[in-house]
């Protein structure tokens, strides 16, 4: 059973503590770390959709360091990039192949970064 790190929010209420992920999409970011493939599509377009819900004009910034994946899935994450207001920034890290590179290159132009060890 893989671990989810959690993290402390001081708020005027007092602490909160949040799962890493729900804080990093509350403050969104959505990082694909997997080959990417129908589950992981599902939760990335789901996620895109929900963030597109709450705010239409604020960016939406996706790191991307996956081997690629099924051709398919990818297609359906970029379309749901493609059909949201948001601007949708793309980060490489690390290895970005394949779909997963068709993905970060289809990020808001501009705003696609490559970190230093990024292939």
């Amino acid at each position: 059973m893989p671990m989810i790190p959690t993290v402390k929010d001081m708020s005027p209420r007092g602490e909160r503590y949040f799962d890493l992920f729900s804080k990093l999409l509350n403050d969104r970011l959505i990082v694909i770390t997997e080959q990417v493939d129908d589950t992981m599509m599902g939760i990335i377009v789901s996620q895109l959709l929900y963030l597109e819900a709450l705010d239409s004009e604020e960016p939406i910034h996706i790191y991307i360091s996956s081997p690629g994946g099924s051709v398919m899935a990818g297609l359906a994450i970029l379309d749901t990039m493609q059909l949201i207001s948001a601007p949708v920034y793309t980060y490489a890290m690390g290895m970005v192949a394949s779909m997963a590179a068709v993905l970060f290159t289809c990020g808001e132009p501009g705003h696609r970064y490559i970190l230093p060890n990024a292939e």
